[in-house]
């Protein structure tokens, strides 16, 4: 095969390539557009694409017409997939935002999402420290540092041991 074979032109190349990546799992518009312009490993090592940004731009344009990329749906699945593996709403917002997605998307889909973020960080703090969870002050904080890490609000974590002292 020699090097003056004819390639695929750019766009079917890169509709291709947005197929493969989103057929993984949902993005944001940002990070698609981040790994569809990222460079190709090669036989030679990263090949930068020869495409031109408004060859991009109709791709991005096409996956939206077509519902293959919508920042709402991921936002609504990003959020349910962060709750089940037990992050709290702030460390999701922050996330949430480190892939572009916009303020008001986030506050919208986190009002809908039905995560009852208490019980959630409550599930958290017994499978790290077990039952029952601690009332001294020294390892209290601990368990209540963890779930701050973890992304949960103060008072969801203080609301713990309001209902465990009931």
């Amino acid at each position: 095969m020699s090097d003056d074979t004819p390639r695929r032109s750019a766009l079917p190349r890169l509709r291709d390539r947005a197929m493969r990546i989103l057929a993984m799992r949902d993005h944001s518009e940002k990070e698609f557009r981040r790994k569809l312009t990222a460079p190709v490993m090669g036989k030679n090592g990263p090949e930068e694409l020869d495409c031109t940004e408004e060859e991009v731009e109709q791709i991005v344009e096409w996956c939206l017409e077509h519902h293959f990329l919508d920042d709402a749906r991921f936002v609504r699945q990003f959020i349910a997939s962060r709750a089940r593996k037990g992050y709290g709403p702030v460390r999701i917002r922050q996330e949430l935002n480190q892939k572009g997605i916009a303020r008001e998307t986030t506050e919208q889909a986190m009002r809908e999402c039905d995560v009852d973020w208490v019980a959630s960080a409550r599930d958290q703090a017994l499978r790290k420290y077990g039952e029952p969870l601690p009332t001294e002050f020294v390892a209290k904080v601990k368990v209540q540092r963890f779930l701050l890490y973890r992304g949960f609000l103060q008072e969801d974590i203080q609301e713990i041991w309001r209902n465990f002292a009931d």
